[in-house]
């Protein structure tokens, strides 16, 4: 362990970072994926309905219709694309919305993909317009029209392409264009996992790192973990560090507790930006209602950041809600921090 993060470890300062992950996250998150639907936990009725869709599919022998996955960060969408490849036995190409800047980097991934293939777009709602015109007729007739020259020299020239399956995944469906919505076949929505799916996430995990730990630990992970399957394992090696650093052979209930409230994390599974968001709401704005522009401009945040990565699990959870005049602290988030509650007088 670096002398970097044995401070952040001991200190308590944030080493959970929401936004992006380092080298080591990305490649222990992809190795703790699992790799088949009979491994993935959780998301009981979305597993289901897709084994369903993928065992008549290869019994038609066709190309899987395209998929839509949305949800919060961190919930599974892009281990279910690598499912999906796998349990049809074809070849993944995997890329981001803002990673395709121009048509032609489109055409170059579409012309190398094979029948059958999976093209994986995550965030799919920050494609520009101009790339998302060309998908159209990918995803209809397994076409693409491309237009060379300029003014009466202009000529359209189509390039077929073989049948393909596009995953797309998304953290906010309301902003794809309602034309490029209509073209997915299959849709799901992926919620927050329960405290128990979780554990069982982490136990299998564990195995995988090596870790001994007890049913009690793992929950204690589990409650504290957002309902989110990428921050429980992410809290999991950090307490696997705490262990290792400790000589720990066995992590219980009090060691996990005692590293996660090292890490800042409280028994709510807030942590500082969490309980930062709530304060400002409270504190700053006597409850709200207050504007998410105002909110991040008072808290120097990114508007997304907030939408995307914060707010929805204080949605779920009930420390907050959305109104037509603004975002509300809750009976809830006073009580969390263990202010008297006064309702806001409704205005309108």
């Amino acid at each position: 362990m670096t002398e970097e993060t044995r401070h952040k470890l001991f200190t308590g300062t944030k080493a959970v970072d929401k936004a992006q992950e380092n080298e080591e996250d990305v490649v222990l998150n992809i190795s703790l994926r699992p790799q088949k639907l009979t491994e993935f936990v959780g998301q009981k009725d979305i597993t289901d309905n897709l084994k369903v869709c993928i065992t008549a599919t290869k019994q038609r022998k066709e190309p899987l219709e395209h998929v839509l996955l949305s949800g919060p960060p961190g919930l599974g969408k892009t281990s279910l694309a690598h499912i999906i490849a796998h349990e049809m036995g074809t070849k993944i190409t995997a890329t981001s919305g803002p990673a395709i800047e121009r048509a032609g980097d489109l055409i170059g991934i579409l012309t190398n993909l094979e029948k059958g293939d999976i093209l994986f777009i995550d965030e799919i709602h920050r494609l520009s317009k101009v790339v998302e015109e060309f998908l159209y007729p990918a995803m209809e007739s397994s076409q693409i029209d491309f237009i060379i020259d300029k003014g009466q020299y202009a000529r359209t020239i189509k390039f077929n392409l073989k049948p393909f399956t596009l995953v797309g995944a998304t953290t906010r469906t309301g902003l794809l264009a309602a034309p490029l919505r209509a073209r997915f076949g299959i849709f799901y929505h992926m919620d927050f996992y329960p405290i128990e799916d979780l554990a069982r996430i982490i136990k299998h995990s564990a195995t995988i790192l090596g870790m001994k730990i007890e049913d009690e630990g793992a929950s204690e992970i589990a409650r504290r973990a957002r309902g989110t399957p990428r921050i429980a394992n992410r809290l999991l090696r950090r307490i696997r560090d705490y262990a290792q650093v400790a000589k720990i052979p066995k992590v219980d209930s009090q060691v996990a507790a005692k590293t996660l409230d090292e890490l800042r994390i409280d028994k709510a599974g807030l942590d500082e930006i969490d309980r930062k968001v709530l304060k400002a709401m409270i504190e700053s704005f006597s409850g709200g209602p207050v504007g998410i522009e105002s909110l991040a401009a008072s808290l120097n945040e990114e508007v997304d950041t907030i939408e995307d990565t914060i707010e929805p699990y204080l949605l779920k959870a009930g420390y907050i809600k959305r109104t037509a005049r603004g975002r509300l602290a809750t009976r809830l988030a006073y009580e969390h921090f263990g202010l008297k509650y006064e309702k806001q007088p409704d205005l309108f």
